[in-house]
């Protein structure tokens, strides 16, 4: 089920930054959580294929792969080998794709919950920071994957160990229906995957409701709900914190990102 956690103060933001789990076996504190921030609490959850395909997405998926990979060899001739390259290139250049975002930082988060395009509209409604649980979603996938990943000695998929098991969308989604899904780290083509400590879900074509299989298969998903009013005061801890699109964003585009919201002006006139 998915749990619904209210975030009124700045205090309340603290257990969100802080629930790494202790492991006796090493005597540390480690975390398999995963963190995706949306500006609107009213937004679902949805990949850019579902968005953008909507009820063809089966259909058409095959064809966007394909003439991305046609097209795209030049920049990254790997794609060629690999579905889930493809993917996560495409996904990292605005191509829609079943793939879902989410990073390991919970901080990664909150900086994308509240980072309004347009920010006037910071005290206008709640944001959300979603939380997955990687050992969870992984205890539901078939045993080849899991025993690729004992092999392995890990938690996470790589690219490499993912298409060992699965080198086809549709025997992927034969393999999970819409009870199971994967969580891939992606390989480090960018610097800007690097800083966000990205990870992507890659969502079964079964899975059309991607809030509804969290609640019936899941116990620890948490839905972190930003109350409107404390947005600007958690934006400006991030900043504080050198979280900010400068950092996000490597080059001039998160640097003149950075300095537009720096310098906005917070008051009616």
């Amino acid at each position: 089920m998915i749990r619904k956690v209210y975030v009124k103060t700045i205090e309340d933001v603290l257990p969100l930054i802080t629930e790494q789990e202790y492991r006796p076996d090493l005597n540390r504190n480690r975390s398999l959580y995963l963190y995706r921030g949306m500006t609107d609490a009213a937004f679902k959850l949805h990949t850019s294929l579902s968005r953008n395909c909507k009820s063809q997405k089966k259909i058409l998926e095959p064809s966007i792969l394909n003439n991305f990979t046609k097209y795209g060899a030049l920049e990254d001739p790997l794609i060629e080998k690999s579905v889930w390259r493809q993917m996560i290139l495409g996904q990292h250049h605005g191509l829609p794709t079943r793939l879902l975002d989410w990073s390991q930082s919970p901080l990664i988060a909150l900086h994308f919950s509240t980072s309004e395009n347009n920010l006037d509209d910071m005290d206008k409604h709640d944001s959300v920071v979603w939380r997955i649980d990687i050992k969870e979603l992984h205890s539901m996938i078939p045993e080849r994957y899991k025993r690729a990943l004992a092999a392995n000695r890990t938690s996470i998929f790589t690219v490499n160990m993912l298409n060992d098991v699965v080198s086809n969308l549709d025997q992927y989604d034969d393999d999970m229906l819409d009870k199971a899904m994967v969580v891939v780290e992606p390989p480090s083509i960018d610097p800007r995957i690097v800083n966000q400590y990205s990870f992507f879900a890659i969502v079964p074509d079964a899975v059309n409701d991607i809030e509804g299989f969290l609640d019936q298969y899941t116990e620890n998903t948490v839905c972190y709900v930003i109350d409107k009013a404390l947005r600007w005061r958690v934006r400006d801890m991030l900043d504080q914190q050198n979280i900010s699109e400068r950092i996000i964003y490597s080059g001039l585009d998160g640097l003149s990102k950075w300095l537009g919201r720096h310098y906005y002006v917070n008051k009616p006139e």
